[in-house]
């Protein structure tokens, strides 16, 4: 991407904290949008909506700074549909689109669109939606799009594909959001979203979410955003989550899996795994020990990936095992629990991954069971994210001073001795968050 001139760079404006609105009509939402938040129990507006909903509303670009679970899906889907319902123009035209959704991954786009479906069901004309992504043929997406689109969420991937076969056009969108930036460019979607922005208009409302904001990401809002309003807001919600390490040999990781699934009685853990044979592998191991286990990973068909998350989501499946494919897609209320069984390579995905737990102020636990070998990246992750998390050792399976003989990293200086082991320190666990590690 062509770096931007520091002249036309944009001045953002930070809202450090959001008005404490008592509703959604003071937001300026209209009617027809008040009446289905209603419908679907919504009480008040979260954080990051308060701050974003007005700014959209009055045609500004937003930079957004969000968390798993704080809303953000409403808070660019409510203002947009508002915006595409009031405007004077509503006729479609053939394979054009008014408001374009890029995502990560087939999974969010799915969910992004099922999210605008439900909020514009009350608006007259109808809004027509479509997602689009890979993983299923391109034939019945490309009907789809014959006759246009208000709203379509893509990933993309898919999308230059369609354009490459005259299936959409990009000449008149006038919104586009980027929805967890940061993850499709450490997908490697670097090029392509490059390919995709030179085609669209020049004038035009842009909003960028991320979760975290590397340098490609931060090079992307200087190029695209225009005098944004910054929504980098500190909620009380972030608190919710509690992170905790456990170190342990290897070899013991999966008993220790088991016997703390069993010992705590959880009944909906999302583990993450860095391949697909590690996950096919637990899996069966989980099985074998009684412990029902799906997996997750890009080798499932879409239709399958679907089949399993749903039986999750409705609490048919105990466990989840998921690659980093996962980290974004998977939205699930109340998700008590999420394990890392390995780490993942990007510091970054550690955040994606954990933010699937304590969501909307929900209580969550995000746990790590790291080995010797993974002492040293876990540092990284910890200093990425600015984190310091103690170190823990479970009673029965503490990890030994050193690596064992066929740890990988037995050549790397072992770390030392976690504090709070020691004879006294083993019949029970740390006192903090302890009710965390009740049974259920």
């Amino acid at each position: 991407m062509t770096q931007p001139d520091p002249a036309t760079q944009a001045t953002i404006t930070t809202v450090e904290k959001a008005p404490q609105l008592k509703s959604f009509a003071d937001l300026g939402l209209i009617p027809e949008l008040l009446a289905t938040l209603d419908a679907l129990a919504y009480q008040s507006p979260t954080a990051i909506q308060q701050s974003t909903i007005p700014a959209v509303i009055a045609g500004s670009d937003v930079l957004g700074g969000a968390i798993t679970g704080s809303g953000k899906t409403a808070a660019f889907a409510l203002p947009i549909i508002q915006l595409l319902a009031k405007s004077a123009k509503q006729t479609r035209q053939s394979n054009y689109v008014s408001s374009l959704i890029l995502v990560p991954t087939r999974e969010l786009a799915q969910q992004v669109a099922d999210s605008f479906m439900r909020y514009a069901q009350n608006i007259k004309p109808n809004l027509k939606v479509l997602a689009v992504y890979g993983g299923v043929s391109t034939n019945s997406q490309m009907q789809s799009l014959r006759g246009g689109a208000d709203i379509l969420v893509a990933t993309p991937g898919r999308l230059l594909d369609l354009m490459s076969s005259n299936a959409v056009k990009l000449d008149k969108v006038s919104s586009l959001v980027l929805d967890e930036a940061d993850r499709m460019l450490s997908l490697g979607f670097t090029d392509e979203l490059a390919a995709l922005l030179e085609k669209l208009p020049a004038k035009k409302q842009t909003l960028l979410f991320s979760a975290t904001f590397p340098e490609e990401v931060s090079l992307l809002t200087q190029s695209l955003l225009n005098n944004p309003v910054e929504v980098q807001l500190q909620s009380e919600e972030k608190n919710t989550l509690v992170q905790r390490v456990i170190t342990v040999n290897r070899n013991r990781k999966t008993p220790l899996l088991v016997e703390l699934i069993k010992q705590n009685d959880w009944q909906q853990i999302l583990i993450f795994a860095s391949a697909k044979y590690t996950c096919n592998r637990l899996a069966q191991k989980l099985d074998n020990a009684g412990i029902t286990a799906e997996i997750f990973h890009s080798d499932k068909g879409q239709g399958a990936r679907t089949r399993v998350l749903d039986g999750f989501k409705r609490g048919e499946t105990r466990v989840l095992i998921a690659t980093d494919i996962a980290a974004r897609g998977i939205d699930i209320e109340k998700l008590p629990i999420v394990i890392n069984y390995e780490l993942p390579r990007s510091p970054a995905d550690y955040m994606h991954r954990i933010g699937r737990s304590g969501r909307a102020g929900e209580a969550g636990l995000a746990l790590s069971l790291i080995s010797h070998d993974e002492y040293q990246h876990f540092k990284v992750i910890e200093k990425k994210n600015k984190l310091r998390l103690e170190r823990e050792q479970y009673p029965g399976f503490e990890a030994d001073a050193e690596a064992p003989e066929d740890c990988p990293s037995r050549i790397e200086k072992p770390m030392a001795k976690p504090a709070g082991t020691g004879k006294k320190h083993r019949n029970k666990l740390p006192k903090a968050n302890a009710d965390l590690w009740a049974k259920k």
